[in-house]
């Protein structure tokens, strides 16, 4: 019998671009621009900056470019920074089933060596739809899923990225098994990066794993090899990891057949998945009703027990980083309730210290919930109390969040959130280009082409 790393790897070797469903690959290509905003959003955040300042030190081969910064590096130090600028803001998409993840995360393991190599548009949607398909696969095979028992999703990623980065190399079914292997032995990680007061690698765990899925694909590019059976063989995931159920059906079933990535969801929102739907609820409680900030006594959150836990610790009340305000449920709803929004904008020092959210932050109390907890994964409800200084008490049930499958962004608020991201980073006339081309992906005959596109101000 093959194993999981073997049928994987001829997925990812014979999956061709005619193969792909149309919504698959509209899909791709939203995403890809999706992700493309939310990186060049992220340019001026001092993370980035600080990133950057390490990688340019580092430099190396002429291989890829560095979104929005236009530096040269090398394969896996471009996935890297591309991969932090697109989580950086905490904005790109979201899945969610058994275990949440972050898909386009891995968009730069297919990006750097399409554009290193000169792949064509059909080729990089090819990496992108085998990212995604494989990610979400990854995330459906663990119950309760790995997260649940501490571990963060970075290490399914490492898994995924360097199946994708090898199929853009051009590597062999062999290759790609011993990529699998070296990078699914290298890479773990701790669910502490996104417990209490966070750090900046909260949004830097998972391209990490990106940055090691290329750096194994490379390596198998040379000769090197790795654990065959890194899935299922002895002290491999399904055994090390023995506190949760693996179900390999999840993970292989219509393999190729059935493509999940319509199935994946877009942020409304620059926060934390799990305060979509409490975010959601406030804001058309406030819309409705017309609700004055200042005559807000008290907000009641229903929520999981995991989310009351790690989102409104004591931590979360009194946040001093951008990393601890977005995975703040108290802060984002001040934030909605006094803004009647949540944008990329409310997470700077200066809006951390914004007076009316203070005022409203201690009037949020977020409670746990035993009958979401039974819906938790499939739904995320939030059940949100309002209650008004005249008496008034507000409630609104909220199991879908903006931008979810169930409740998805239209084309044009796709496009707003695009151009909004882009904002100042790219002129007017260089936004609509990259609009077309990202959309129009299928017709460029070169990454190359597109990535120039992709450079601040001028190119």
């Amino acid at each position: 019998m093959q194993s999981i790393s073997r049928r994987l790897a001829e997925f990812a070797h014979e999956l061709r671009y005619e193969e792909i469903p149309n919504e698959a690959c509209t899909e791709a290509k939203r995403f890809l621009l999706d992700s493309v905003g939310c990186a060049l959003a992220a340019l001026d955040l001092p993370d980035m900056a600080a990133a950057h300042r390490y990688v340019a030190k580092l430099g190396g081969a002429d291989h890829a470019t560095v979104i929005g910064f236009g530096t040269r590096t090398n394969l896996p130090l471009a996935a890297l920074m591309n991969s932090l600028l697109i989580r950086a803001l905490d904005y790109n998409d979201i899945y969610w089933k058994q275990d949440p993840s972050h898909p386009s995360d891995i968009i730069p393991a297919a990006l750097a060596p399409a554009e290193a190599l000169g792949r064509s548009g059909k080729d990089l949607l090819v990496g992108i739809v085998l990212a995604y398909e494989v990610e979400m696969r990854l995330c459906l095979a663990a119950h309760p899923g790995i997260r649940e028992v501490g571990w963060h999703h970075a290490s399914l990623t490492q898994f995924a990225s360097p199946l994708v980065a090898g199929r853009m190399l051009g590597l062999s079914p062999d290759e790609l098994v011993a990529a699998v292997g070296i990078s699914g032995s290298s890479h773990f990680t701790l669910g502490g990066v996104v417990a209490g007061k966070l750090t900046n690698m909260k949004n830097t765990a998972d391209p990490m794993a990106v940055e090691a899925g290329v750096r194994a694909a490379l390596l198998a590019r040379e000769g090197y090899t790795g654990p065959v059976e890194v899935f299922e063989g002895k002290e491999g995931l399904f055994h090390v990891l023995h506190n949760v159920t693996w179900d390999s059906e999840a993970l292989l079933a219509d393999l190729g057949e059935k493509f999940l990535i319509t199935e994946c969801g877009y942020k409304a929102f620059p926060t934390e998945a799990l305060t979509h739907q409490p975010i959601t609820a406030v804001l058309e409680l406030a819309r409705e009703h017309g609700i004055d900030p200042r005559a807000v006594r008290e907000v009641l959150v229903e929520t999981t027990t995991r989310g009351a836990d790690i989102l409104s610790d004591p931590e979360k009340y009194h946040p001093t980083t951008k990393e601890t305000a977005d995975h703040s449920l108290p802060y984002c709803l001040a934030v909605a309730l006094a803004k009647g929004n949540v944008l990329p904008s409310d997470f700077t020092d200066e809006a951390l210290r914004d007076p009316l959210v203070g005022e409203l932050l201690p009037k949020i109390k977020v409670v746990k919930n035993p009958e979401i907890d039974a819906l938790f994964p499939k739904v995320k409800r939030a059940i949100v109390t309002i209650v008004l200084a005249d008496g008034r008490r507000l409630r609104r049930v909220e199991d879908h969040a903006k931008g979810e499958p169930e409740r998805p962004l239209s084309p044009a608020e796709l496009l707003a959130k695009f151009r909004a991201n882009a904002g100042t980073a790219l002129p007017e006339r260089r936004r609509e280009e990259l609009i077309e081309a990202t959309l129009e992906l299928e017709k460029v005959g070169n990454i190359r082409d597109y990535v120039r596109l992709l450079v601040r101000g001028g190119g």
